[in-house]
């Protein structure tokens, strides 16, 4: 929950992302480390500790930016 973790659909477990608010321009540096049932048009799922960092935990949505700073291994069968 305080971890800089997240949640995307399509981006590998470990790769590693940078959010960007793009209200207050504040960044964190999150892993993915979840998948989950993402509501329409959202990106990410961030943990509680990476938006409170980021100035959103109470609003609970914010618009961000990501960047993609280092794949993680996809999972082999």
């Amino acid at each position: 929950m305080h971890a800089m973790t997240a949640c995307n659909n399509k981006l590998p477990f470990g790769t590693i992302v940078r959010v960007v608010n793009i209200t207050n321009h504040r960044s964190v540096v999150v892993r993915i480390n979840d998948r989950g049932a993402l509501v329409p048009g959202r990106i990410i799922d961030l943990s509680y500790g990476a938006a409170k960092k980021l100035h959103f935990a109470k609003a609970g949505l914010a618009f961000v930016e990501l960047e993609i700073l280092s794949f993680g291994k996809p999972h082999q069968k």
